[in-house]
């Protein structure tokens, strides 16, 4: 369990240590880029630490929903 718990925390800090590396770049897609991975980020935190992936098919389709709706609603804004 305690490994585990060690890995997720990696792979989120490795996903913000990268959002934070590439937004010094200059390219026209960055932001979809960097919205992704915090997409990624929320759903790692909501399924694991969360517990959602021991949940109902309706709320991991929610928590998915809700990023996919966010990250469409910030790149039309």
């Amino acid at each position: 369990m305690k490994k585990s718990i060690t890995i997720s925390y990696i792979f989120l800090l490795l996903l913000t240590i990268i959002s934070g590396i590439i937004s010094g770049t200059i390219n026209k897609n960055i932001s979809f880029i960097i919205l992704l991975l915090s997409a990624l980020k929320f759903i790692g935190v909501s399924f694991y630490f969360m517990d959602l992936k021991k949940a109902h098919t309706f709320w991991k389709s929610i928590i998915i929903g809700y990023a996919i709706a966010l990250i469409i609603i910030v790149l039309m804004i």
